[in-house]
C-alpha cells in the first residue's frame, strides 16, 4: 500500500500557489515540492491532488492497476468532491483527479485536519517561498 498526502499553499496578493508532496511505502518517504499554476487556495488544493497523483503514478511505472493508496488531505473540498463525484465549481478538476485515481486498484480519501498532515503542509510552503 502506498500513503499520499497532499497539501497546497497560496499567497492571497500574488496567487502563486504551490504544492507539497508526501508519498510513504514501506516506511521510506519521498517528499516533493512542485510549482502550481497561479489560483485561489481551492483550485490549488485540487492541482496539489493532481500533482500527487501524477508523481505516484511516475513512482509506480506501470503497476498502479494492482495498487491500493490511501490519500490524505486537509482540504474539505477536495475529500467532499472525490466522494461525491461533483464540485459546482470544479467539475473539469474533480474529473481529471477521479480518472488518476480509477488508475490504481483501490484508492481510500479521507480528509484529516492540517495538523495531521504538517509533511505535506510544510512541503507547500517551502515550494511557494522558492516561487516567491
Amino acid at each position: 500500500m502506498y500513503t499520499l498526502y497532499t497539501d497546497a499553499a497560496t499567497n492571497n496578493v500574488t496567487n502563486h500557489s504551490a504544492a507539497g508532496i508526501l508519498i510513504v511505502h514501506n516506511g521510506v518517504q519521498q517528499q516533493l515540492r512542485a510549482g502550481l499554476p497561479d489560483s485561489d487556495n481551492h483550485l490549488a488544493e485540487f492541482h496539489a491532488a493532481l500533482a500527487g497523483f501524477d508523481a505516484l503514478l511516475q513512482l509506480v511505472n506501470g503497476t498502479a492497476q494492482s495498487l491500493t493508496v490511501q490519500y490524505f488531505t486537509d482540504s474539505k473540498i477536495v475529500a467532499d468532491s472525490v466522494e461525491k463525484r461533483y464540485a459546482k465549481h470544479y467539475q473539469e478538476l474533480v474529473d481529471q483527479l477521479l480518472a488518476k485515481q480509477a488508475q490504481f486498484n483501490l484508492v481510500i480519501t479521507q480528509w484529516v485536519p492540517e495538523k495531521q498532515n504538517q509533511g505535506a503542509h510544510h512541503l507547500a510552503q517551502q515550494a511557494l517561498h522558492e516561487h516567491d
